[in-house]
C-alpha cells in the first residue's frame, strides 16, 4: 500500500475498561473479530472484519483504571511525526504523549487541538493503517465536532495543509487534500450539546442496514444519540456504546435527496 499523505484518516482505536465487552459489542454490531492482544503493547488488540485490520482496542494503562474514559481516537497520517508535533504546537495545539515509536510497527503522538479535540499521529512502519475503508464494517467518515469552529479551521488546514469548502447555508465544514473528502466539521450547539461534552472527533464505521446496526446496539446496551437518519451521503446514527464511546454507522448505499451545494 502506498504511504497515505499527511493529514488522511489512517486508523482508529479505542480504551475500554472492559475489554472483552467491547469486543463482544462491537463484533455483534460491524461483525467484527479480534486477534490476540499483545502484551508487550499494553494488550492492544487488532479488529478485523473479513480479515482485513480496521481498528484496535486497548484496556486502560496500569494505574488508570479509574479516570480512563471510553472514546474513539482518529489518527491522521503523517510522513515525521515529530515534524507534525511541532505544527501542533506551533498552531496552538497541545502535545499529550510526545512523539514515541512502537516497534517496528510505526511512530505516534498524541495531541489535543485548541479547542479540545483529542487525535493521534501515525507515521507507518509495518503497520500502515487501515487495510478496509469505505465498506461495511470499516471506517467511513470522521467529523471534527467544537464549539470554536474558527480557530478548528485555522488549525487543522495549517497543521495538515487542508483545503476546506463549506455547505452552502450551514456552518459545516469538508477538509480535503486536493481530492476527495477527508474529514467533516460540526459545530457543537448549546441545545445539542450539555457543556459538560468536550469538543470530539466522531468516527463513522460503515454498515449494511443503519437501522439494524441501532437495533443490534440497543439490543447489547448501546443507546442511540441522534437517528437513523436520511441524508444525501447515506442513513446515519450516532450511537454510546455500553462503556460510552460515542461513534456513529453509515449505510453509505441508502442515499435520500441532492448533494449540497459547496462554497
Amino acid at each position: 500500500m502506498a504511504s497515505r499523505p499527511e493529514g488522511t484518516p489512517c486508523w482508529t482505536d479505542a480504551m475500554f475498561t472492559d475489554v472483552e465487552g467491547a469486543k463482544e459489542f462491537y463484533g455483534d454490531v460491524l461483525g467484527w473479530t479480534f486477534g490476540e492482544a499483545a502484551s508487550e503493547y499494553g494488550n492492544y488488540t487488532q479488529a478485523y472484519k473479513d480479515g482485513k485490520a480496521v481498528a484496535a482496542v486497548v484496556p486502560p494503562m496500569p494505574g488508570q483504571e479509574g479516570e480512563a474514559k471510553s472514546a474513539w481516537c482518529l489518527y491522521f497520517a503523517s510522513p515525521d511525526v515529530a515534524a507534525t508535533a511541532e505544527k501542533i504546537k506551533g498552531a496552538g495545539g497541545t502535545l499529550l504523549m510526545e512523539p514515541m515509536q512502537v516497534g517496528t510497527f510505526g511512530s505516534m503522538c498524541l495531541a489535543q487541538d485548541p479547542t479540545g479535540c483529542v487525535f493521534g499521529v501515525w507515521q507507518a512502519g509495518d503497520h500502515e493503517g487501515f487495510e478496509l475503508q469505505g465498506e461495511s464494517g470499516g471506517f467511513a467518515w470522521a467529523e471534527v465536532f467544537t464549539r470554536e469552529p474558527a480557530k478548528a479551521d485555522a488549525f487543522y488546514t495549517s497543521v495538515f495543509g487542508f483545503n476546506s469548502q463549506k455547505i452552502k447555508g450551514m456552518d459545516y465544514k469538508v477538509f480535503d487534500l486536493g481530492g476527495e473528502p477527508l474529514i467533516g466539521r460540526m459545530v457543537m450547539t448549546e441545545e445539542d450539546f450539555p457543556p459538560e461534552i468536550p469538543s470530539y472527533i466522531q468516527v463513522y464505521f460503515g454498515v449494511d442496514n443503519c437501522d439494524l446496526a441501532c437495533e443490534t446496539a440497543e439490543r447489547a446496551g448501546g443507546r442511540k444519540v441522534f437517528g437513523p437518519m436520511d441524508s444525501p451521503f447515506g442513513r446515519f446514527a450516532a450511537l454510546l456504546d455500553p462503556q460510552g464511546a460515542a461513534f456513529a454507522v453509515i449505510d453509505a448505499r441508502t442515499r435520500v435527496g441532492d448533494m449540497p451545494e459547496m462554497e
